[in-house]
């Protein structure tokens, strides 16, 4: 329920509902869409990207001098778990063609692929269970150009538009000539597309979207899509190897400058295990779970950017790590799910971001970064948000109004995942809006690749969110979901033709002592030690008395700091 202050403006919005919907049964928008000038003043004015302590440079390592984002460039600035003498790296533990580092979409659809066209063996290395990911908690949908009114051309310019005309255009031809394809491989596995009548496949808009491409499975195609793709690869235990709560912690590389594995540690046990493979897949997925600028996060636990610092670490250049997406419409109350992902598929049916007046003040399908940044505008500056009783703000997104658009019953079938969890805190969003604000969703860059998902290390792969060009500076809506699909198994592919030619050299973790000499060099000082793993939510005199009390303490470490933004001013540069 609603805290009672709060029925005013619920009653505004009900009153303005007639008017609004009126305005929705026409072909035209219901509120102006921005033109190039206002987008990019209410970008610069609100989007977090834009405040002046969100960047810095980075002082070591591929990416040295560079702009960051400020949270990023403190996780590259740290200090590894290992040293060359905690493994022994002559006797690897497992030896595969493929390790693939991440149980997400990426990094099944790879192993897929890798065993079907090249009958290559290969080793899944998950932080968690199989599918705890990114992947497995995607709502709204996936885009690909299936109906008669669209093609892969129209999808490449919304994608590059979207992506502010700096996305890497290979990828892009790449992304969207594959997306028809891999729609007939999910259908093919098992994935049930959520059609038309006359057996057509459901589409709807997207922000940013001149066509609409916008496949679903309801609300829950995450889950969906993962859940097949799961089943599949434990339908080939003889080829694909799955080891779960084994996080990788370091790559391994060999004296050629190829990347040779990767050493894992047990969750379970503590160990530390080394993996030799031919080629290695980094399927990580994001960094939600750092709280960029202290945002609430739409993330699974392990979001933790584990990839990036390894591939730094070992010499991968990273592209348009300067630039975090935030996703409009992350649930502000019940506070209980604070940054629960609320779909932009809801705005594509018809839902209506509202001030606390009942007033519509942006355009509902705006480009994510830009109805982000309108939002914040709304409740920063024009005081139109509402104050939850913790002090979080939020404007409402008016649901109640798709019933009426398309039906009684609409948004109980196609929004049943959140229907049922507002459901769960005595909020029926048929009658009631969401209260809404912006949520860290997505790490627009990462480890730069190409078209095969090579990086500039041979024998090192990057799919999925991991990975960096494909989007520019900014996602639209459904791209996600369609990139670790079309990535995944472009990585499979191109990964297992690496292998049947690859012979490794002798193996090593040189690269760690360079890396630390550098930090010495540049005169880093930081307490971090990277990858986080997982995230601490325990306040700071919890963790350390924890550390004192000798459980947590890693190598190389003296105080572990595993909430970069609480304590970033501590490790700033002088």
């Amino acid at each position: 329920m609603y805290p009672e202050y709060m029925a005013e403006s619920l009653r505004k919005v009900a009153q303005t509902r007639a008017r609004r919907l009126e305005l929705a049964r026409k072909p035209e928008p219901v509120y102006p869409p921005m033109d190039a000038g206002l987008r990019r003043a209410v970008l610069e004015g609100f989007h977090p990207d834009f405040k002046p302590d969100a960047r810095r440079p980075v002082r070591v390592g591929p990416n040295r001098g560079e702009t960051l984002t400020t949270e990023v460039a403190h996780l590259l600035e740290s200090h590894s778990w290992l040293r060359a003498e905690h493994v022994d790296l002559a006797k690897p533990d497992f030896e595969t063609d493929l390790l693939i580092i991440g149980g997400g979409g990426a990094g099944c659809n790879a192993a897929l692929v890798a065993m079907r066209e090249h009958g290559v063996r290969s080793l899944i290395a998950t932080k968690l269970r199989m599918g705890d990911a990114n992947s497995m908690m995607s709502e709204g949908g996936m885009q690909a150009a299936v109906s008669r009114s669209d093609s892969p051309t129209h999808h490449y310019l919304d994608a590059i538009g979207g992506g502010h005309f700096e996305n890497k255009p290979e990828l892009v031809r790449a992304l969207t000539e594959d997306a028809p394809k891999v729609v007939q491989w999910l259908e093919d596995l098992g994935v049930c597309w959520d059609k038309e009548d006359d057996g057509s496949l459901h589409v709807l808009h997207g922000g940013g979207t001149s066509r609409k491409r916008m496949l679903s499975c309801r609300d829950h195609i995450g889950a969906i899509i993962m859940r097949t793709l799961m089943d599949e690869v434990r339908n080939h235990p003889d080829m694909i190897e799955i080891e779960g709560f084994m996080p990788a912690v370091e790559l391994i590389m060999d004296r050629e400058g190829r990347c040779a594995g990767a050493v894992l540690y047990s969750l379970d046990s503590g160990e530390f295990f080394v993996v030799k493979a031919k080629a290695t897949l980094i399927a990580t997925g994001g960094f939600g779970r750092l709280h960029i600028r202290g945002f609430d996060t739409t993330n699974h636990y392990g979001a933790t950017g584990d990839g990036l610092v390894m591939a730094y670490r070992a010499g991968a250049r990273l592209m348009y790590m300067d630039s975090v997406q935030y996703h409009p419409t992350g649930a502000a109350f019940p506070e209980q799910i604070a940054g629960f992902l609320i779909t932009e598929k809801v705005r594509g049916a018809g839902g209506q971001p509202l001030n606390k007046d009942g007033e519509l003040f942006v355009f509902p399908r705006e480009p994510r970064d830009i109805e982000a940044s309108a939002i914040i505008r709304e409740c920063v500056q024009n005081g139109g948000g509402i104050e939850t009783p913790s002090g979080r703000v939020g404007v409402w997104l008016d649901a109640p109004i798709i019933d009426l658009l398309h039906g009684e019953g609409y948004t109980a079938h196609h929004f049943a995942s959140i229907h049922r969890q507002f459901q769960r805190y005595g909020i029926d969003i048929t009658q009631l809006p969401m209260l809404i604000y912006p949520s860290l969703h997505y790490q627009n860059g990462g480890i730069e690749i190409n078209e095969r998902c090579e990086t500039n290390i041979p024998g090192l792969y990057v799919a999925g969110e991991a990975s960096g060009g494909l989007h520019g500076r900014n996602r639209l809506m459904g791209n996600s979901v369609l990139d670790y699909n079309v990535f995944g198994q472009r990585a499979g592919r191109f990964a297992g033709e690496y292998v049947k030619n690859v012979k490794l050299a002798k193996l090593t973790l040189s690269h760690l002592a360079s890396f630390e000499q550098e930090l010495i060099d540049a005169g880093v000082q930081s307490d971090l030690v990277t990858p986080i793993l997982l995230p601490s939510y325990a306040p700071e005199d919890v963790k350390k008395r924890r550390l004192a009390g000798g459980s947590g303490g890693l190598p190389g470490s003296s105080v572990l700091k595993n909430r970069i933004y609480a304590e970033a001013s501590e490790i700033a540069p002088e």
